[in-house]
């Protein structure tokens, strides 16, 4: 089975070579945080992931998590190693200083994240979700509420949650029954069931402070009828020491395809006392705080599936001998060739590496767009760093996801048999990372999201600044031969894109039917375009390099060669994806519920 090893080395690469962390820090005023900061925390952040989680990777898939009434205790090495995450100070990073945190940007972390999770997905969501339920109190909760929660929460002492799907209700929250009563001392009572909480339950926290979506008395009906509740496992004493226990509990935990080592819970709420955050029905707007980080969060696990599927993909077909290569043995002492000469078997693993690392590019612009969103000192460039990071978060969640699937599912296909049996962990890492596509908005719902409410609801207005920087940086290397092989296409593909925006937009006019229809292949359009923007960059930066002359030929030359290889190889995918869009909605709606049942 392969050992996850950080890729520190291309994290660098992105953070410092293509994004320019020192500047961007510098120009939000960052005095204290730079890159030598944050190359610090790779290094330990690498220590930790691969010699605390990654042993535990496999261990925690084969043993699951327990249930015994009520009580879920995690696989063996999770609490343990949780405990050593919190003694490192790693869940406090982007906290607020004023309740114990680091006072860190997005984009310190994020890293951490990717490392984390790439190492030991299931274990990883723990922690994961806790920056969500920070994030909300944070931005929502009254001062008593951030001085009662925020210190243990972001030290990591105590963990969140986020209460939204019910047993009736997935992804249209407005179908929600949880109620939320009023009482004299100014708290709740909220009483309903909801399920797929993941780490609803679990033994690696002293206290899980829950953040709940519930209906008040003659709220109004659908989502505008909303309101959001802190609810914690245990009450809070006056010192902040944890108090008696909550009337939420958890009924049962899920028996899953994968993740098994994150508790998924059903968690019934029998009056349990909560607490009112933001303004009563404005709960889904201040839930959004919550899910955005969760997307992001998402986005990362694409990138982390696809990664461990390059890894142990190479690392066994370096070994593997099977068969001569058609231009003569390459191995001649040796009765076969590893498998790595072998043209089809360098098409899956460039594939999970050009989406690995191309979306390590894409998550680490989201991320730097947050932090000015949050700390730049122009009301503008808020904005428009807001809006923009808006129209890119459902593309990350839903591209980056899929391609990690596909990812993970050539990772398997590369080790023939051997990947389809444990001993691998690849049938693990397809396992895990289904889910991925699924949660946080399944990749119909990001990609309504992003064609209907964010493009077309709009006339076009939010996608034109994004299009329009990657019309800026086709023309800024036009004059540069070497880089005409990837800025020609982009640009062609850049304006197709807005043609094809047009197109639909005629369409749906006639039809809103059309919407549905076209928008995962307009999403999926979208990804692919979106990173090759980012391959056209970091093949600019390679060019660069090894023009100036460096001791790192091979890991810029082999970046060039992944440019090279994603622009020849994935982006004309995007011509299907037209081509479907083009195709319309009758055929898909054409055929009756009654011929499909047969």
């Amino acid at each position: 089975m392969p050992h996850y090893k950080a890729p520190v080395r291309d994290m660098r690469f992105v953070l410092n070579e293509v994004l320019d962390l020192d500047g961007h820090y510098q120009q939000l005023g960052l005095e204290e945080v730079n890159s030598e900061l944050v190359d610090a925390f790779l290094e330990e952040g690498a220590k930790f992931s691969q010699n605390e989680l990654a042993p535990i990777y496999r261990t925690g898939d084969e043993e699951g998590c327990h249930f015994d009434n009520g009580v879920v205790t995690t696989p063996k090495g999770f609490k343990e190693a949780y405990a050593k995450y919190v003694e490192g100070g790693w869940p406090s990073l982007g906290g607020e200083p004023e309740f114990g945190g680091q006072g860190l940007p997005t984009s310190a972390g994020i890293p951490i994240s990717e490392m984390t999770g790439t190492a030991n997905w299931a274990w990883s969501m723990y922690p994961g979700l806790s920056h969500g339920a920070v994030a909300t109190i944070e931005e929502h909760g009254t001062q008593e509420q951030k001085e009662t929660y925020l210190p243990k929460l972001t030290s990591g002492h105590w963990t969140g949650t986020m209460c939204l799907t019910e047993p009736h209700c997935g992804s249209d929250l407005g179908l929600l029954r949880t109620k939320a009563e009023p009482q004299a001392d100014g708290t709740y009572k909220i009483s309903g069931t909801k399920i797929w909480i993941s780490a609803g339950e679990h033994d690696m926290a002293d206290n899980i402070v829950h953040i709940v979506l519930a209906r008040l008395p003659e709220a109004p009906a659908g989502t505008k009828g909303i309101s959001l509740f802190i609810v914690p496992k245990f009450l809070v004493n006056d010192d902040g020491s944890v108090g008696e226990r909550n009337a939420v509990a958890c009924g049962s935990i899920e028996h899953k395809m994968g993740i098994n080592g994150s508790a998924t819970c059903v968690m019934n709420f029998d009056g349990a006392k909560g607490w009112l955050i933001g303004p009563e029905n404005k709960g889904l707007n201040c839930m959004f705080t919550f899910m955005n980080f969760a997307r992001l969060g998402t986005a990362i696990q694409g990138v982390a599936h696809a990664q461990l599927a390059f890894q142990g993909s190479v690392e066994f077909a370096r070994e593997r001998l099977a068969m001569r290569s058609l231009s003569g043995p390459k191995n001649p002492d040796g009765p076969a060739d590893p498998v790595i000469v072998h043209p089809d078997v360098r098409r899956m693993i460039l594939t999970s590496k050009a989406f690995a690392e191309g979306g390590r590019a894409l998550v680490y612009f989201l991320s730097q767009l947050g932090d000015k969103v949050k700390l730049a000192k122009d009301e503008a460039e808020r904005k428009e760093a807001d809006s923009l990071m808006a129209l890119l978060t459902p593309i990350a969640k839903a591209f980056l996801t899929e391609a990690g699937v596909e990812s993970a599912c050539l990772g398997i296909q590369v080790c023939g048999g051997s990947g389809f049996i444990r001993e691998w962990g690849m049938e693990q890492n397809l396992r895990d990372a289904k889910i991925s596509t699924i949660y946080e908005g399944t990749t119909g719902i990001q990609a309504l999201d992003l064609l209907g409410r964010k493009v077309l609801q709009t006339q076009g207005a939010a996608l034109r600044p994004w299009t329009k920087v990657i019309h800026k940086y086709c023309e800024g290397v036009a004059e540069q031969e070497n880089m005409k092989e990837f800025a020609e296409p982009l640009s062609r593909l850049n304006k197709e894109w807005g043609d094809i925006t047009m197109a639909v937009g005629a369409k749906a006019m006639q039809n809103i039917e059309e919407v549905g229809g076209a928008s995962v292949d307009y999403l999926m359009y979208s990804g692919y375009v979106t990173l090759a923007y980012f391959w056209a960059r970091m093949a600019e930066v390679a060019q660069t390099k090894l023009a100036e002359g460096t001791s790192e030929e091979d890991f810029y030359k082999g970046k060039l060669a992944t440019a090279r290889f994603y622009f020849k190889r994935l982006l004309p995918r995007v011509a299907a994806h037209k081509g479907a869009i083009e195709g319309g909605v009758d055929c898909l709606m054409a055929i009756t519920e009654e011929q499909l049942a047969l």
